[in-house]
């Protein structure tokens, strides 16, 4: 049976210390960070993922600010609102909540963003400081695997790493991370060929491709780690699940982790963690 790595349990532990730090921030530096997080629209999935920001922030201690548009602003006014939280001294951190309006290109909007208070990681220049090994603020949800697989005793120098997805957010600086901690990475996606064969020889397997239950129960070696960053609904049930078939890999799995409880709770872990660094490196 597989050892799971609650995601919820290990961010809850995170935070408390997190707490325990900035409370100490009053009293060196006169305040504490700020985190401010526009919202254009109401997608139900960003709405929800906003609230989890702004309740984690407060958990944590964290001055959260939640600027709400409707769709139909234009892309100049978001860019005006950018440059003023760009030169506001009292804002650490700004996040633009993903997906945007078709209208608007978020390309140019996150690099409208101060790399400096970039929280997400999004920012041109940091994901080139990434690449290049330089300090930079890493995306919260890569950097949220990295702890999970570290919180689990989970060797990564050395092994075998699969990861199947390149996008920008996940994919490919999960992939880099890996990396840098030593593991032997393939990225997969869409066009691999024959990709139960190269997913099989996987140690660690890291599946954000965005299909629900895509990876089924002969695409994993016995023993492998399986972490699951999918969020969907399962098309039978409603429910949801990740991109894995969490109850028939489980039992084949050493370590896995759950949809919901798993990855979600670190990402929004880490990103309360950058908004900190962010904050620090102003003093």
């Amino acid at each position: 049976m597989a050892k799971i790595i609650s995601g919820k349990e290990l961010s809850a532990k995170l935070k408390a210390e997190m707490a325990a730090e900035v409370a100490t921030f009053p009293a060196k530096y006169g305040r504490v960070p700020h985190l401010v997080v526009i919202l254009v629209g109401e997608d139900p999935g960003s709405v929800s993922y906003v609230t989890g920001k702004a309740k984690a922030s407060a958990e944590v201690g964290i001055r959260n600010t939640t600027i709400r548009k409707p769709d139909t602003i234009s892309e100049a006014e978001l860019l005006e609102i950018v440059d003023q939280l760009n030169a506001d001294p009292e804002v650490d951190g700004i996040l633009v909540q993903l997906p945007l309006p078709k209208h608007i290109n978020s390309d140019k909007v996150i690099a409208a963003i101060d790399k400096s208070k970039d929280v997400d990681g999004f920012h041109p220049l940091n994901v080139a400081a990434l690449w290049q090994k330089h300090p930079c603020t890493l995306p919260c949800t890569p950097k949220g695997i990295i702890k999970m697989l570290k919180s689990a005793g989970v060797e990564i120098a050395g092994r075998n790493a699969v990861v199947i997805g390149r996008s920008n957010i996940v994919g490919l600086p999960v992939s880099k991370l890996l990396l840098d901690e030593n593991a032997t990475v393939t990225t997969a996606h869409s066009r691999t060929r024959n990709l139960g064969e190269v997913t099989r020889k996987a140690e660690i397997l890291v599946v954000a491709i965005g299909r629900p239950k895509f990876v089924t129960a002969d695409m994993v070696s016995d023993g492998a780690v399986v972490i699951d960053v999918g969020v969907n609904r399962d098309p039978e049930t409603g429910k949801l699940c990740g991109d894995v078939d969490y109850a028939a890999i489980e039992p084949k799995a050493s370590v896995i982790t759950p949809v919901p409880g798993g990855v979600g709770p670190m990402t929004i872990c880490c990103l309360m963690e950058n908004t900190i660094e962010c904050f620090l490196r102003r003093f």
